[in-house]
């Protein structure tokens, strides 16, 4: 073999090992797009701070026993692991990332991780490859088939709006409030503060809003052909919007401090002088109480409501849905506490 021959299937060899290189980083980080329909989290959830989310039988979850470190669990509460020790909040998940806001990190990371700053973060659904998107303050946010929907506070005024999932678009919606956790077949649904509470719809395909209801919606929450909502003109009891009879029907008078709906019940924490955490059927038949006393942070997965008694960050309880019973969610920690050993 000649030395000029030799020198050109060296050139060849390295432009190929160079491209091959070059191919493989591109693939690695190409951002895969959503199937169509997704949604990123239930309104219900984000209305309580996004600390669950589900997506095909795999619950992703901020686990309070280890500081709010981001786990993952079976939607049956069996296999969980820990993905992350930053502490995770408004969690969202859709095709193959997960999405949440970081602020600071977990009592069990570590300096380094104490140290951290603010930020909205897209990750692998394993928590492996994390990628920060920004550093707003995020108050709520939402995912839309390939875009996030975000409220972040802005320095004068709250911001709203959309960043395609891959970073490559980003367009300011509105210099007001529009919280976009109601969302549902391309729409997001939302309570206008401006307009004393009415409820309005975003369709996302033309980020066009329009007037749906001269309501006082309060929280809505989306649940098949009803919007649960709490009634700001009517001491906050709870009530529901027939989108397709455009009707109202309140479904208690209790005043209601929050609530969550999903699997063919209701839960609300009742406020008052003997305050309660109810359950009912999502009709409002079949009330009963499953807890007395004061509980926060209502979250819901296909099997299971989650819940935190008011002025305890730590303890974490559970409940088959539509249980009469509830019990500390030892599962969680205990994995908390395998952690450190």
């Amino acid at each position: 073999m000649s030395r000029k021959f030799r020198t050109i299937a060296i050139a060849l060899l390295a432009a190929a090992l160079f491209t091959a290189v070059l191919l493989f980083f591109i693939l690695s980080n190409r951002i895969t797009m959503n199937p169509p329909g997704t949604i990123g989290n239930t309104a219900g959830n984000l209305h309580n701070g996004g600390l669950f989310c589900e997506l095909d039988g795999t619950v992703y979850f901020s686990n309070s026993y280890d500081g709010g470190s981001l786990y993952a669990m079976d939607s049956s509460e069996e296999n969980i692991r820990k993905l992350s020790s930053v502490n995770a909040q408004n969690i969202l998940a859709g095709g193959d990332y997960l999405y949440y806001f970081q602020m600071g990190a977990s009592g069990n990371a570590g300096m380094g991780y104490v140290l951290s700053v603010r930020s909205f973060n897209r990750t692998t659904l394993d928590g492996s490859r994390t990628t920060g998107l920004n550093r707003d303050i995020i108050a709520k946010a939402q995912l839309v088939d390939n875009y996030l929907y975000i409220l972040a506070a802005g320095e004068e005024n709250p911001q709203f709006y959309k960043l395609k999932i891959d970073e490559s678009e980003q367009t300011v919606l509105a210099d007001y409030e529009i919280d976009p956790s109601c969302a549902a077949a391309g729409m997001i649904y939302y309570s206008d503060p401006q307009s004393g509470h009415s409820l309005y719809q975003l369709n996302t395909s033309s980020d066009t809003a329009s007037l749906l209801w001269e309501g006082s919606v309060g929280y809505p929450v989306i649940q098949g052909d009803f919007i649960y909502y709490m009634d700001v003109e009517s001491n906050y009891c709870l009530c529901r919007y027939s989108l397709s009879q455009g009707t109202a029907q309140t479904l208690t008078t209790d005043r209601v401090d929050c609530f969550n709906v999903g699997g063919g019940y209701v839960y609300y924490q009742k406020n008052g002088d003997t305050p309660q955490l109810i359950c009912m059927r999502e009709d409002g038949t079949g009330a009963f109480v499953l807890a007395e006393g004061n509980y926060t942070k209502l979250h819901m997965t296909s099997q299971y409501v989650y819940f935190q008694e008011f002025g305890n960050d730590t303890a974490l309880y559970h409940s088959p849905l539509g249980s009469a019973g509830y019990e500390i969610f030892s599962g969680a920690r205990d994995a908390a506490i395998a952690e450190t050993q």
